[in-house]
């Protein structure tokens, strides 16, 4: 039997990606397992030959995204994660396909819960998916829940 104990759910507060968050507290709740909700914030593009405005320091723009992200992620799992489901929280900053994927192997996660926000045309040539990279990288099976339809 397929035992589901630790489940990874990337989150971008997007809410396509609360539509996957309910999906994985619903799993998590339903197989008893521990849901890590987790966020990469993306490194800034390093332009050959761009200078920065005086005073812009990337580091300085990464941690500070990075605390806010760790304060938002905190309130999401506060108000949106079951009291009965074991969870936590993680934040890191990178590639976030290539962040979930090596999070998901380091913690030996059984399942990665996420959404797909439904890029299509030049969004999805330009931009890539993140979902379809996790899909394509990941030693676990991925549930991947659709984007909300729009009313």
């Amino acid at each position: 039997m397929f035992a589901i104990d630790k489940v990874v759910c990337p989150i971008d507060f997007s809410d396509p990606s609360f539509e996957g968050l309910k999906r994985a507290n619903e799993l998590a709740a339903h197989f008893s397992a521990e849901l890590m909700l987790v966020h990469f914030v993306p490194p800034m593009p390093n332009i050959a030959g761009a200078r920065a405005p005086t005073g812009f320091h990337v580091s300085t723009v990464l941690k500070e995204m990075e605390e806010q992200a760790k304060n938002r992620i905190a309130d999401d799992a506060a108000h949106r994660i079951s009291k009965k489901v074991k969870s936590r929280t993680f934040v890191g900053i990178g590639k976030p396909a290539d962040k979930i994927v090596q999070l998901a192997e380091d913690e030996a996660a059984d399942l990665i819960v996420m959404a797909t926000h439904g890029q299509s045309g030049w969004q999805r040539l330009v931009s890539g998916s993140v979902t379809e990279r996790v899909v394509r990288m990941a030693t676990c099976p991925v549930f991947v829940v659709p984007a909300p339809k729009e009313a």
